[in-house]
């Protein structure tokens, strides 16, 4: 993290936090030593304490690592799961107990460490996986099974029980771009520019400031593309109201994407208008205090704007960050936001 918050550290340290360590260390100067927030020694007193936002300046102050919860081995813990994302996401992902070993670690110690910093199970982080590798596959292969095999499953069955509900259409329809899917679309006007609203049977796939049919097009380019319809009129006047008029009404979507953006993307639309969460807030939430920027990554993956409100996500020093449709717009959501909740406090 960029900053300490000594109240919501203390608070941590004082429920031993799992899903802190690694965010900071704690420093206890009676006893001379530093220690994950988790630690579970006995709590000295608030005012023999300190935090440090890693062990390099704890050490720095004069603090050693206490031998009981080995606040050190976070880093190590922390490479070994990366060192996994990135043997799982080869083509042939190895079972739990040969994936512990490659790491270093005992296989029911490394479930429980992988699943603290990734928010999922290896298992279902090799299952997601797949299952992308599986969509792409089948824009390239000619046929649906050479395809299904080429993702890596072992047979077409687990395929079907698995990565086809998340494709959002049949896989035969994926292999061929989209054909025989219907995506309607409008240009609604907005104070901020025009808004390309898009939506299939299910619920919006896309949603963008200054985009167009052929920028939709391009996007979708064997599905078949439709102007207007009333269904879509009423979804268009509900994504300008959130633009001018924002409520957090829930929307229908249809967007898919890997299980760690999904988990962002549901943070994101649980945060009431006319407030923000820094992307260190959000990893944490999701379970993953270390991945601030794969939060932010997984931001700027979001295919519907406002809908999504990612322009609610900030970096820790309060500062905007990013915004893919503008830092303009997402200064101009905010306010208008900030301005209709404060009327709404005085009113």
């Amino acid at each position: 993290m960029d900053t300490i918050d000594p109240d919501a550290a203390w608070a941590a340290f004082a429920a031993r936090d799992r899903s802190a360590d690694g965010r900071f260390v704690v420093g206890v100067r009676t006893t001379g030593i530093y220690c994950r927030p988790s630690c579970p020694a006995r709590r000295p007193r608030r005012e023999n304490v300190a935090f440090y936002r890693n062990d390099a300046e704890a050490t720095a102050a004069g603090l050693r690592a206490c031998r009981r919860c080995l606040p050190d081995d976070v880093r190590r813990d922390e490479a070994a799961v990366a060192a996994a994302l990135t043997i799982i996401g080869g083509e042939d992902a190895p079972p739990l107990a040969v994936l512990a070993a490659r790491v270093g670690y005992a296989p029911h110690h490394f479930q429980r460490l992988f699943t603290r910093a990734t928010g999922v199970s290896p298992a279902a982080y090799a299952r997601a996986r797949r299952a992308e590798r599986a969509a792409d596959a089948l824009t390239q292969e000619k046929h649906v099974t050479d395809a299904i095999y080429e993702a890596g499953y072992a047979a077409p069955s687990r395929f079907y029980d698995g990565a086809a509900p998340r494709l959002g259409m049949s896989p035969s329809a994926w292999a061929r771009g989209g054909t025989g899917e219907t995506i309607r679309w409008t240009l609604a006007p907005t104070s901020l520019g025009p808004l390309l609203v898009a939506a299939t049977r299910k619920g919006l796939c896309r949603v963008a400031f200054g985009e167009d049919e052929a920028a939709l097009r391009g996007r979708f380019p064997h599905a078949t593309i439709v102007a207007g319809g009333d269904d879509l009129a009423a979804l268009a006047v509900r994504i300008v109201a959130e633009v001018e008029r924002p409520t957090n009404a829930a929307l229908p979507l249809d967007v898919r994407g890997t299980a760690f953006q999904e988990k962002v993307w549901q943070v994101l639309r649980a945060i009431p208008a006319g407030e923000t969460r820094s992307y260190a807030e959000i990893a944490a939430a999701i379970g993953s205090p270390g991945a601030t920027r794969a939060v932010g990554s997984a931001c700027g993956a979001n295919a519907v704007a406002v809908a999504i409100p990612c322009h609610r996500a900030l970096r820790s020093d309060g500062t905007l960050g990013g915004y893919a449709w503008g830092l303009d717009r997402k200064r101009a959501l905010l306010d208008r936001e900030s301005r209709r909740e404060n009327g709404r406090e005085r009113g």
